[in-house]
């Protein structure tokens, strides 16, 4: 029985031995040091190279490392009927809201200004912003976006949230589709984009649907990079349209030492530390889905291929 590890970046958060921990008697390798392929059975990680997982004769079931599956599929070669599962951490959802919330917050109560006026060495109060008048929209509810609308509701903001299907949540409106997708970003003054990256939502916010936001409005982006035009957002950023962005993704990560979005004075980054999947708090249901796919058995948070998320 051997488990197969690989994280992108290294193994910093003690992975390799709280499986080993977790696991006793099941030998756990790393990548690249996989030996044997035929001893393989399951594998856990992020990005494994394209093509390697058809080489494990006996895999049965792969483990994101985190809620997103998009890595996975960028593999062509991806053995069709392998089982796959994401992580849905309650302590990652939680990371993930605070994130939002501290952009939400940062964006309403005018903080990028204020900063300003303090490197300008000036004492000007803006005229105060509403709460009860302030319009959020959340696009994707799933865990991640329904957590995070459940929190912000406690600011007395007007909530709305859009995904692919309809949705029904308590106390906020819901907009589904393409027909639904424009009225819901005519009425969004800060918009939070935690969706899934698929072939759907791939430029899904260029400068034709960005510029559908009322002016002013800001963009905070935690899903994934490819999610967003770089170059639209930019220009909707230096033409006024837009406040500002605070983005935690990106589509080349690292980020380009030359990227515009570095030194860009209305755009705020964090390296992808949004919600950082802990080894204490997810190994746990890797160990049941390690156990469940060796037995047959559905696993935990599982993948639709068809969806990709």
């Amino acid at each position: 029985m051997v488990l197969l590890f690989k994280s992108d970046p290294d193994d910093t958060r003690g992975w390799t031995a709280e499986l080993a921990r977790r696991l006793p008697g099941v030998e756990v390798r790393t990548w690249p040091d996989v030996g044997d392929p035929a001893d393989i059975e399951f594998c856990v990680g992020w990005a494994f190279p394209p093509g390697s997982l058809r080489g494990f004769p006996n895999l049965k079931g792969l483990q994101s490392l985190g809620a997103g599956v998009d890595h996975v599929f960028r593999d062509p070669d991806l053995p069709e009927a392998l089982p796959i599962a994401r992580i849905v951490d309650p302590y990652m959802t939680e990371d993930m809201t605070q994130w939002v919330m501290l952009n939400v917050l940062r964006f309403h109560k005018q903080d990028p200004d204020y900063r300003r006026l303090q490197a300008e060495g000036r004492w000007d109060e803006l005229p105060p912003p509403s709460w009860r008048d302030r319009r959020v929209g959340v696009m994707g509810l799933g865990e991640l976006g329904g957590h995070a609308l459940e929190r912000l509701r406690y600011f007395g903001y007007k909530l709305a949230g859009w995904s692919r299907t309809k949705k029904r949540i308590d106390r906020v409106e819901t907009f589904a589709g393409e027909e639904g997708l424009r009225p819901f970003l005519a009425r969004t003054d800060i918009l939070v984009v935690l969706l899934p990256l698929t072939p759907e939502t791939e430029d899904l916010l260029n400068r034709e649907r960005l510029s559908r936001l009322p002016k002013g409005a800001f963009v905070i982006n935690a899903g994934r990079g490819r999610l967003l035009v770089d170059e639209d957002l930019i220009a909707m950023l230096d033409s006024g349209h837009l406040g500002g962005a605070a983005l935690d993704v990106f589509r080349q990560e690292p980020l380009a030492a030359d990227h515009a979005f570095w030194k860009h004075p209305k755009v705020v980054i964090t390296p992808h530390v949004s919600a950082l999947t802990r080894a204490e708090t997810a190994v746990p249901q890797i160990v049941e889905n390690y156990r469940r796919a060796l037995a047959g058995e559905p696993l935990l948070h599982p993948v639709d291929r068809r969806r990709r998320y």
